[in-house]
């Protein structure tokens, strides 16, 4: 799959973090209730912190109280790709950054989240960057 940012991956080992490498290369996960974002209340955009991309805005996150940010839409659907992942003896929908492949969580589907969407989209604090809105 081509995308709008492409690295080698000598090029992300140096740009990121071992930790945000974990994650966003090698679809990672963070453990639940650690990630900096998770019960942040700061009104803003959240971006990939791999690429920079635009990818959820602060009025559409959610407390789920599963242990990472919780999200019931992406900014656009062109922002996020989905991938079929049948790690862990399960069938779960990933959710990557559609600018530079990264892995940014998983999103599910039920009527008990409560939201305009009955989705979940439960993603990892170190794959994203708040930039708070102004004022």
């Amino acid at each position: 799959m081509s995308y709008a940012v492409e690295k080698t991956d000598a090029e992300w080992r140096e740009q990121l973090s071992p930790e945000e490498y974990a994650v966003l290369r090698k679809a990672g996960t963070e453990r639940p209730f650690t990630g900096e974002y998770t019960d942040t209340k700061t009104t803003g955009v959240y971006r990939c912190r791999a690429c920079n991309a635009e990818l959820f805005r602060s009025d559409t996150k959610f407390d789920s109280h599963c242990g990472w940010p919780s999200f019931y839409a992406p900014l656009a659907e062109d922002r996020v790709q989905y991938l079929e992942d049948r790690s862990f003896g399960s069938v779960r929908t990933e959710v990557r950054c559609a600018n530079c492949g990264s892995h940014l969580g998983h999103v599910f589907e039920g009527e008990g989240y409560g939201t305009p969407t009955d989705q979940r989209y439960c993603i990892n604090s170190i794959s994203l960057t708040l930039e708070p809105a102004e004022g």
